[in-house]
């Protein structure tokens, strides 16, 4: 075969490579030349390793495993005395967090117990200023109905014309009669809502301590877990990010000062609501006389005005009778003049054709004769005739309108008195018969 070959492998220097062999970090990877054989490598260098290569290869892999077993023998002395030390350390740490978590169970239950206790009583104060509530709005709502008796009172009175339309006395003790259930109305409304503000501020209270005592509760619940965990319990994770601190994490004395401070809050409002009840009952107790002694001179007022509007009203009747006569005089009066004016209607309606007729002559029969002149001097007289009549029974005519008017008008007067009457008598002193009791305008 010839010499010269198609395909010639790489040339390698077998002492460069012993050389850089020794000089290289045991356990390094090292790229090792696959050796060729067959009649493409006949002419050239071989690949195969040398003794001293094969020599340095295993002495390096022995010295690296030497160095690698003593340092395991050290970590293992290490890794066992810090497993002792751990574990004492570890045993130490739990026994102390479970004596802390009972400290601190301790404490959480004394601070429920006096969250329940100022709970509880501010709990009684808010349902005794709901009861005191109920009974404002049970007085005020009384109060409607003399303010409604003596505001129908004032606008009946005010309906009426004339001379009726008077500020008497009983007026006088209306309008201070409805002044006087406006103001207590007022007072009762702001005291209202007084009590209003401080059921409300009593339910803030009341809702923080809860949220408070609920917090601690929870807290308690997972406190008495936390100690009952031991190293032997099974439902233990566990949980690496739950050992970073949190970063807004109060410490014990901001804890005890939230508490303190929202049981001071609480011990505030209970004084202000104990303040706020004897408010109420003095306020009941004023607005309900004043009411009651204000309704006794109302009424005394309006039997005097009764006994005046009746003696009125028997003198108007009088009058009305009087001129109900007249009218009827009058009236067959009209009458009389209407039937004469209609009874000159034939004589004018001949008097009228006439002359119509005259009028028709030719020529020079067309004349002012005797006839004519007689006939137009009794056209004069029927329409003086006429006109007199008509003036009369105009005169008539205004003088019926004239008693029409004082018929109504003493009807109206009557009826003034009347209504008047009816409202002082029927309608004013019976709806007062209707005014609150005592018990009802204090609210119960």
């Amino acid at each position: 075969m010839d010499s010269e070959v198609l395909v010639s492998r790489p040339h390698y220097d077998t002492r460069a490579v012993a050389l850089r062999f020794r000089h290289e970090e045991p356990g390094a990877r090292r790229d090792v030349p696959q050796p060729s054989s067959g009649s493409a490598t006949a002419g050239y260098r071989s690949a195969k390793y040398t003794p001293a290569e094969w020599f340095s290869n295993y002495q390096a892999i022995l010295q690296q495993a030497a160095a690698h077993r003593t340092e395991a023998r050290s970590i293992q002395r290490e890794s066992r005395a810090l497993s002792q030390d751990t574990e004492a350390d570890a045993s130490k740490n739990q026994a102390d967090g479970t004596r802390l978590l009972g400290q601190r169970l301790q404490e959480i239950h004394g601070w429920q117990s006096e969250l329940r206790r100022h709970i509880e009583r501010l709990q009684e104060d808010t349902d005794s200023l709901l009861a005191l509530r109920t009974r404002l709005e049970r007085a005020l709502d009384a109060s409607q109905t003399p303010y409604a008796i003596a505001s129908d009172n004032l606008k009946c009175r005010a309906r009426r014309p004339g001379p009726d339309l008077v500020q008497d006395s009983v007026e006088e003790e209306l309008l201070k009669e409805v002044e006087l259930i406006r103001s207590v109305q007022a007072l009762l409304r702001r005291t209202a809502d007084q009590v209003v503000a401080q059921i409300k501020s009593n339910r803030e209270a009341k809702q923080t301590l809860e949220l408070d005592w609920s917090d601690k509760l929870q807290a308690y619940s997972l406190d008495e877990l936390s100690g009952r965990h031991s190293n032997s319990s099974t439902d233990t994770q566990l949980h690496p990010s739950s050992a970073s601190v949190q970063e807004q994490v109060c410490n014990s004395t901001s804890w005890t000062k939230f508490t303190q401070d929202n049981l001071s809050i609480a011990v505030q409002e209970q004084q202000s609501s104990s303040s706020l009840r004897a408010l109420v009952e003095q306020v009941l107790q004023d607005t309900t006389d004043d009411l009651r002694a204000q309704c006794s001179r109302v009424e005394r007022a309006f039997s005097q005005r009764c006994e005046q509007l009746l003696e009125a009203r028997s003198q108007l009747e009088m009058k009305l009778e009087e001129i109900l006569e007249q009218i009827g005089t009058q009236e067959r009066n009209i009458v009389a003049l209407q039937q004469a004016i209609q009874d000159k209607e034939a004589p004018l309606r001949v008097l009228q054709s006439r002359l119509y007729l005259r009028s028709l002559r030719p020529n020079t029969e067309l004349c002012r004769d005797q006839p004519q002149l007689s006939l137009e001097e009794e056209s004069r007289q029927l329409d003086g005739a006429a006109a007199s009549l008509q003036q009369r029974l105009a005169e008539a005519r205004g003088s019926l309108s004239w008693l029409e008017e004082s018929r109504r008008g003493l009807e109206r007067d009557i009826d003034c008195k009347s209504h008047s009457l009816f409202i002082e008598r029927d309608k004013c002193l019976k709806q007062r018969e209707r005014y609150p009791t005592v018990s009802t305008l204090s609210g119960y």
